[in-house]
């Protein structure tokens, strides 16, 4: 369908803004965002995208107005999934936590440039060739199956993927971070830093989860200014969902199955209107067939509820709650850890190792069915156990954790 082009100017200046405003305004100065900064830049961006779905509702009709948001829901919370990858990213390659919103920020500007590529070539196809409808039904359904996999299988193959390898051979010798640059001088020569391979597996790996999420989303709606700018506002706020949602991500612990339900029911839609519009000789003779066509409003229902019923089992699940009680312990364990290796004040050290051993007496308490599911059960142990010998505490303190 098309739009105005001073809606399309109109919206790419918006983006633009936001990119700046943020870089300008929250990224430019190297620092963690707290759970609070987080969640309110994630609020701002939300509600960004929230007025502007209005926008589109008052301006365009309805039916405009629920495919911007079934199409924005559904790439949000497959974003939520992104996030995980990239903590394997950052850990990977070692990013000081203070430096990580520079990397997120411009590998999120790759990603969404080379986004709008697919989504236009996407659209280029789909209006030339019907049966590409059954090659995007056919993936989803794939992937679908693909999440099915029991998570912590499917994260351990995802973190040694190909985009970590490559780029992880890329590194030079010797090289170190300096802040957040990307290049910087040493001995009198300009050199890159760690950060461009960051930022270059950040971009790579949003790149392929696009393979994933421009099908679903053209499963919702062919409308490539709804595609674009619902993609575009999801990959906006991503950067403050990876801090504000890497402490919460153990919870959602049914989250890939939700999504998995999601992406089937997406791609079993696009099966059918593939059938609806079949051109495919060998499909009925080359004619469309009359089956049932699902609608938007119906789709935007379905994923609703699919969402709320993942998150309200992944809260109240007592497996969730340990899971997240063991992702508490970790994070607690790597805070300490980073201060004892910076040497930090000890006062400050202190602090961290009461958080870490109020969060390892949690997990102590939880049943042996529930600790027994702990990755790397005995390399954790080991690390409590050093964490305490380091902090010149009792050598026992540490044993029988996890």
């Amino acid at each position: 369908m098309p739009h105005a082009p001073i809606a399309w100017e109109l919206t790419l200046v918006l983006i633009l803004g936001l990119l700046l405003y943020d870089y300008f305004f929250h990224v430019r100065a190297a620092h963690v965002p707290g759970i609070g900064e987080a969640a309110r830049w994630s609020a701002l961006y939300v509600s960004v995208a929230i007025a502007f779905g209005g926008a589109v509702w008052y301006f365009g009709g309805s039916e405009l107005g629920v495919q911007y948001f079934a199409g924005y829901l559904t790439e949000k919370a497959l974003s939520v999934d992104n996030v995980f990858v990239f903590l394997v990213i950052m850990n990977s390659f070692k990013v000081p936590r203070e430096d990580q919103q520079k990397a997120l920020l411009i590998g999120i500007v790759i990603a969404l440039v080379a986004r709008a590529g697919f989504i236009f070539v996407g659209a280029a196809l789909i209006e030339h060739f019907a049966w590409v409808f059954y090659i995007f039904g056919i993936i989803l359904l794939m992937t679908a199956g693909h999440m099915m996999v029991p998570e912590d299988k499917r994260h351990g193959e995802e973190s040694e993927g190909v985009v970590l390898r490559m780029t992880r051979k890329l590194m030079p010798e010797g090289c170190e971070y300096d802040g957040d640059k990307l290049f910087t001088v040493r001995d009198g020569k300009r050199v890159m830093t760690p950060m461009v391979l960051v930022v270059v597996a950040l971009g790579l790996t949003d790149i392929l989860f696009a393979l994933d999420s421009i099908p679903a989303i053209f499963g919702l709606t062919q409308d490539v200014f709804i595609v674009f700018t619902a993609t575009a506002f999801s990959l906006l706020g991503l950067r403050q969902l990876f801090f504000l949602i890497e402490g919460l991500l153990e919870r959602l612990l049914y989250l890939s199955y939700g999504l998995a339900a999601i992406l089937a029911f997406i791609g079993i839609k696009l099966v059918l209107h593939a059938l609806h519009e079949n051109n495919v000789p060998f499909i009925n003779d080359g004619n469309p067939v009359n089956v049932v066509e699902i609608t938007t409003i119906t789709s935007l229902v379905v994923i609703v509820g699919i969402l709320v019923v993942t998150v309200l089992l992944s809260l109240f699940s007592p497996r969730g709650k340990a899971k997240t009680a063991v992702g508490r312990l970790r994070r607690r364990l790597a805070v300490w850890q980073e201060l004892d290796a910076r040497h930090a004040a000890a006062a400050d050290r202190a602090a961290a190792y009461e958080a870490l051993v109020a969060a390892e007496k949690a997990v102590r308490a939880l049943p042996e069915e529930y600790r027994a599911m702990i990755h790397e059960r005995h390399t954790l142990r080991e690390m409590l156990a050093d964490a305490h010998a380091r902090q010149s505490r009792s050598p026992t303190e540490g044993q029988g954790a996890a």
